[in-house]
């Protein structure tokens, strides 16, 4: 695995480490459910997708350089998609989607898409 990608897999899950101790933190003084709305699973689900999809886009630099940001996009489409099928109707089997769950899930989204489009962006300001 190249060193680019390993560098960003550690940034990253340094990054929702510290992203989630404040989000629990934020819970705790709202006196919400600390590991409610499958907060976990939507670090880690964002987390792996946002890894897997800058080693795409870091093994394929060179070789598709066309496609590069194509491959960005589709990767964000997938984590859309799988919001909508796997987070999407738990949160919304009692009817009602609240800030709590749709934060839930939102907060690690941005998180990485931020620091995926910045490291992305790293890697084709450099070919």
């Amino acid at each position: 695995m190249p060193k680019t990608t390993l560098r960003f897999i550690r940034n990253l899950l340094l990054l929702l480490s510290l992203v989630l101790i404040c989000h629990l933190l934020i819970l705790h003084f709202l006196k919400k459910p600390l590991f409610g709305n499958l907060l976990v699973h939507a670090y880690w689900v964002n987390y792996l997708l946002a890894a897997i999809i800058f080693w795409i886009i870091d093994r394929y630099k060179t070789r598709q350089k066309s496609a590069l940001g194509f491959m960005f996009m589709a990767g964000s489409f997938l984590k859309f998609a799988v919001f909508f099928i796997i987070f999407y109707p738990v949160y919304k089997s009692d009817g009602n989607v609240v800030t709590e769950e749709f934060s839930t899930f939102f907060i690690p989204y941005v998180c990485c898409l931020i620091y995926e489009t910045y490291s992305a962006s790293k890697i084709l300001n450099q070919l």
